[in-house]
């Protein structure tokens, strides 16, 4: 029977405190040894006792019978715990208070004493014991270096933040536009027809670039004394108003005199530069006409055919060989060393043509032409091959290896913008400022049945909705009831840039000052760096630029016979009211109605008010209406 067994039977045992001696014998660690038990107590029942003298009860006698051969099982040393490991066996005597407990289950308390031997468990420092350090020297200078290093380190984090912030690199500002976005274009003639008037001409516009047009013939030919003469000058002459010298180029076929062709006659190496076909017999390699043509595209040359899309005596170029991006990223260089800053290539859909020489397939849509006709075909083999525009990014590239201020572009509308998208570049073109769409048509066309707005946005997801297009505006009928300078407010807003020939309705009939005010809103946030939104209403078309920040404008045009009224806010999250920015010349002029209220400049109007007059734009300026 282990000590919790006979302290357990001592409890149920006696139903009254009792203090009895008890010797326990203590086992050093790590030894070996068994101890015997010299001495054995015994619990004498309770029912042996005298049950109601209390005196008897005082004098409670405990009779300890010994017993004998008792083994130590190590259990007495575990609870009362053992020495250190270089301890010898000692005795020592504690009190075990057995606590009367509850009656009716027989439960007693107890309490062995103190099992450390006498030694005071630690508590801690006292107050007193703590304030004896208070101003002890060690310990007021550490808690010095502690405080001190606290601040030193906080004040350096701050000074550190600080320095973040002033160092970080500032939210930059939006770039602006490059010149040839800014501004329009003036458009004239040949190279050699420049005169000193047309520098005034295009400042009417307020023009950043001047188009002239370099003869076909003389593409390749610009490092000759006389060409390059003649564009220096030119250069030369817009100097002085900062309006830069853009020119149009026909690099896609040369003459029989020019050096490329007569180098082709004297070395076949040289030949790769052009569509060369070894005749098979007396007929052409294909059915092939001529642009524009009834006549074979093929020429017979030294027993070889030659493609010659482009009239007698012209030869059509490889654009995407060896020996045609030398000379051509040639001449483009050397032309922005003259101080030319920007190209327009015409024919740009003919520069690939179909290496397998198939025959065209005839065209479904036609209907009065005949089979030798060039318009009797579709010309899927000359036209818009895969690649195009890998081959124009090539040369804009070279372009802009030479100045970043430079662009290159095309002269005519691309028709399919699909054919000049870069192969690995998602839907990004491989040329600055495409020329794309009928919009222009649609708009100034006196009677239409289209959806302007549908065709507007069409034009630009067409194109991605990232190009900066050119809205060429010799594509305004002669004939149209618009007002000339309601076409020019309205089209000059839209992202792009108006190419305006001299020539024109457009720069005959609109004045200087609209043409300024034009300038003006193009160079505003808003315009270079705004959002579009295009709106339709009652056959009424506008549209918006905004740009966080900065006040939008809101551009409505009325191509009716009839006033209609801007009931925009309806359904869109506009204001009711705008300030009028500026008006198209016949606005006050043409209302429609005797009785109808003019508009002056810089009034608030209320847009679900406002009459716009037929064949009119007016421009509005407003603080954009903050979402909830």
């Amino acid at each position: 029977m282990n000590l919790f067994s006979r302290l357990k039977h001592i409890g149920a045992a006696n139903k009254s405190s009792v203090t009895l001696p008890v010797t326990v014998a203590v086992v050093a660690q790590n030894q070996e040894a068994v101890v015997e038990s010299t001495e054995v107590y015994k619990v004498i029942a309770e029912e042996i006792l005298p049950a109601h003298n209390k005196n008897n009860q005082e004098a409670l006698a405990v009779e300890m019978v010994k017993e004998e051969s008792f083994v130590a099982d190590g259990a007495d040393e575990e609870m009362l715990g053992t020495g250190a490991a270089d301890e010898k066996l000692a005795e020592r005597r504690d009190e075990v208070k057995f606590i009367k407990g509850d009656h009716q289950n027989g439960d007693a308390k107890i309490d062995i004493g103190n099992l450390n031997g006498g030694k005071q468990s630690f508590t801690g420092m006292s107050k007193e014991e703590l304030l004896k350090y208070a101003n002890d020297p060690f310990w007021v200078r550490l808690r010095w270096i502690f405080f001190v290093s606290f601040w030193l380190i906080w004040v350096g984090m701050l000074v550190g933040a600080i320095l973040i912030i002033i160092g970080a690199p500032k939210c930059a500002a939006p770039q602006p536009l490059p010149w040839y976005k800014r501004g329009l274009h003036a458009k004239f003639g040949h190279v050699a027809d420049f005169k000193p008037e047309d520098v005034q001409a295009a400042q009417k516009l307020f023009a950043s670039g001047a188009i002239y047009e370099l003869p076909a013939g003389q593409t390749y030919e610009v490092k000759k004394p006389d060409v390059e003469a003649q564009i220096k000058q030119l250069v030369d002459l817009y100097k002085p108003s900062d309006i830069k010298i853009i020119l149009d180029l026909t690099p896609n076929y040369v003459s029989n005199s020019s050096q490329l062709m007569r180098d082709a006659l004297a070395n076949e190496e040289q030949r790769a530069a052009f569509v060369w076909v070894k005749a098979a017999g007396s007929e052409p390699p294909n059915n092939w006409k001529k642009v524009g043509g009834n006549s074979s595209a093929w020429t017979q040359l030294e027993g070889s055919y030659v493609l010659s899309q482009f009239g007698e005596g012209n030869y059509d170029l490889k654009m995407n060989s060896t020996l045609v991006r030398r000379e051509l990223g040639g001449v483009l260089q050397h032309l922005v060393g003259l101080g030319v800053q920007g190209f327009r290539l015409k024919n740009t859909k003919f520069y690939l043509i179909n290496d397998n020489l198939a025959d065209e397939e005839i065209s479904h849509t036609t209907k009065e032409l005949n089979m030798v006709d060039y318009g009797f075909y579709t010309h899927s083999q000359t036209t818009f091959q895969s690649g195009l525009g890998d081959v124009l990014y090539d040369y804009l590239g070279m372009v802009k290896n030479v100045s970043d201020d430079a662009f290159l572009s095309v002269a005519e509308d691309i028709i399919r913008p699909e054919a000049y998208v870069l192969s690995q570049a998602g839907d990004a073109l491989g040329i600055d400022l495409p020329m794309y769409g009928e919009f222009i048509r649609t708009l100034s066309s006196s009677k239409t049945n289209k959806k302007l707005q549908q065709q507007l946005q069409q034009t630009f997801m067409d194109t991605a909705n990232t190009s900066w297009l050119q809205w060429n505006f010799a594509d305004v009928y002669v004939d149209t009831s618009s007002h000339p300078s309601a076409l020019a407010l309205f089209m000059s807003l839209l992202p792009g840039v108006p190419v305006v020939p001299v020539d024109s309705i457009e720069y005959a009939n609109v004045s200087e000052p609209t043409y300024s005010q034009i300038q003006q809103l193009r160079l505003s946030p808003s315009y270079m760096h705004g959002e579009l939104q295009v709106f339709e209403v009652d056959q009424l078309i506008a549209y918006s630029r905004i740009k966080s920040g900065s006040p939008g404008f809101f551009v409505i045009f009325n191509p009716t016979d009839l006033p209609h009224l801007s009931n925009f806010t309806a359904d869109h999250k506009l204001p009711d009211k705008m300030t009028v920015s500026y008006l198209s010349e016949n606005y006050n002029n043409n209302n429609g109605n005797a009785n109808a209220t003019k508009v002056a400049q810089s009034t608030k109007v209320n847009l679900n008010e406002l009459q716009v007059a037929p064949h009119s734009t007016i421009v509005l300026t407003y603080v954009p209406v903050k979402s909830e």
